[in-house]
């Protein structure tokens, strides 16, 4: 016997295609964001590697880079931009979907406050769907008047911000915390080119520290406080963080 697709109404109204929005609706899969400019993407392979690892991871089969590119080409195309933010999600069959959407602003991005919390993402090294626990502790955050959630163990110890990675600047190394987390790609690019380690990073180890920033797909931002200890902005090591960023080559999308 045939089971019959799912019935799914919104607003009282039936859905076009219940069976996709089904998958849609399921919260199980995996993305990547990128800033495209000029047609042009920094770390393209990493972003496509992301795409492929965790589809097979996630869905047992692979998802190839170039039919990732023809689709974000095609909808770039068809949304008349040659810069925007880009997401690609894939879903169950290996379903892409691809958002087109104004680029994010150019240059430093706005200084940051964080705040603690007690919270690590499962399967950190996935940038996968369903992050209720992220964007709970990221809302509750912005309203308590910061700008970003923290993640860290019940010890005290740091991962990552809600939808960010963060660095510390001890004078001499960019430090990385080197506890569970999505090797972002901006992280990735500007890791090998500063001079960079990772260990692990605690609360109780923020006063002896000079400096921090974030990043992600969007940004990369200066940190002036994490709950009561607060940083100066570094002027000289948030130019070299641009600087290497900047000398990044940007990758031809079309295939």
């Amino acid at each position: 016997m045939t089971t019959p697709p799912p019935r799914i109404e919104i607003d009282g109204t039936p859905a076009a295609d219940p069976e996709l929005l089904a998958v849609l609706m399921s919260g199980y899969g995996h993305f990547t964001a990128m800033q495209v400019r000029d047609g042009r993407v920094k770390g393209l392979a990493l972003h496509l590697d992301r795409l492929d690892r965790s589809t097979r991871e996630l869905f047992g089969r692979e998802l190839d880079g170039k039919r990732v590119r023809e689709l974000v080409t095609g909808a770039l195309a068809d949304a008349g931009r040659r810069d925007a933010s880009v997401r690609v999600y894939v879903y169950e069959g290996a379903r892409t979907v691809v958002t087109v959407a104004d680029p994010a602003p150019d240059g430093p991005g706005a200084p940051q406050r964080l705040t603690a919390v007690d919270y690590w993402r499962p399967a950190p090294h996935i940038k996968h769907l369903g992050g209720f626990g992220q964007r709970y502790h990221g809302t509750a955050a912005r309203r308590a008047g910061f700008d970003e959630a923290l993640l860290t163990s019940p010890y005290g110890e740091i991962a990552e911000g809600a939808v960010t990675n963060i660095a510390f600047w001890d004078g001499t190394s960019v430090v990385w915390p080197s506890a569970p987390c999505l090797a972002g790609i901006t992280m990735a690019l500007l890791e090998p080119r500063l001079p960079s380690v990772r260990r692990p990073v605690t609360v109780a180890d923020l006063p002896g520290y000079r400096a921090a920033f974030v990043t992600n797909s969007r940004t990369i931002a200066p940190v002036t406080a994490i709950d009561g200890v607060t940083f100066a902005v570094d002027e000289e090591l948030m130019g070299r963080v641009f600087a290497a960023y900047g000398a990044v080559e940007g990758d031809e999308l079309r295939p």
